[in-house]
């Protein structure tokens, strides 16, 4: 086969992006749309579609595709979901996909069981280990709290790196898409810690309204998750990642990359600008 089969044969297989309408997925499937790669999306409401708790999706989701972007709802760290991985990386392999690209979480044991299960498959693999995304306060968890002025959670003064979820997609798309990260890790954030006082005080600036971080008890959160309809181990997640093993920046960034990653302050003018936060 000569190298202009194979590229032809590459550039019309389709890379599956899991939770592509996600705030990691979604970016990477539109930069690799914007490279004139092939995109499926991997969500209940794609065409297939995937849900984890499907295996029978999972099959006909991976077909003509020959690379994934895995991402896992609720958390890797959540009982089960090793077991999950593990038994779709080896599908994937099986119906031909040769690189599966992994979205971690820093600091989660539990997380690198599932990082290994995926590993075994026998894919060319790479992992990407995230910090808390910056957008977790214009998309998702957080919305809510920073529209109405109050972010109550149970973290204390514990400090995080925050991370650009744009920044995440890029890594994401050139392990995708350049053989030089296959069998690497990486561990991705921001360019300093912050706690959460710190991050409503650049919402505040941003916004030019106030917003304040309350402390509450892990059992007062746990009643809001309940009432969200969230998953209630995520009360036991952030007191273990935010206990201080996090704690500092790491450069995996500027490492993939060759520049450093967005800082919080700028992606809350963007988002500010974008008028999300609104009232």
């Amino acid at each position: 086969m000569t190298k202009t089969t194979q590229q032809t044969q590459s550039d019309t297989l389709r890379t599956l992006v899991i939770g592509g309408t996600g705030k990691t997925g979604r970016r990477v499937a539109e930069k690799l749309t914007a490279l004139g790669r092939p995109v499926r999306i991997g969500s209940r409401s794609g065409e297939p579609a995937f849900d984890w708790n499907e295996p029978a999706t999972w099959g006909p989701a991976l077909e003509g595709v020959d690379r994934a972007y895995v991402t896992y709802y609720p958390d890797l760290a959540f009982p089960g979901a090793a077991e999950q991985v593990g038994a779709f990386a080896r599908t994937a392999v099986a119906a031909g996909v040769r690189r599966l690209v992994l979205l971690s979480g820093r600091g989660e044991e539990a997380a690198q069981r599932s990082e290994d299960a995926l590993k075994e498959s026998g894919a060319d693999w790479t992992v990407v280990r995230a910090a808390w995304f910056n957008q977790n306060f214009d998309e998702s968890f957080f919305l809510e709290p920073v529209l109405a002025g109050e972010i109550a959670l149970p973290t204390g003064d514990a400090v995080e790196p925050f991370v650009d979820a744009e920044d995440i997609a890029d890594v994401v798309v050139a392990a995708l898409t350049d053989d030089r990260h296959i069998g690497r890790t990486y561990e991705l954030s921001g360019p300093r810690l912050l706690g959460f006082a710190d991050v409503a005080a650049e919402l505040s600036k941003a916004t030019g309204r106030e917003i304040s971080y309350v402390q509450v008890s892990s059992e007062a959160y746990r009643a809001v998750l309940r009432e969200q309809g969230l998953p209630e181990d995520f009360v036991e997640l952030f007191a273990l990642i935010l206990d201080g093993r996090n704690a500092h920046v790491v450069d995996g960034v500027e490492e993939v990359l060759g520049r450093k990653p967005r800082d919080f302050a700028d992606f809350a003018r963007e988002a500010a600008g974008r008028g999300v936060w609104d009232v």
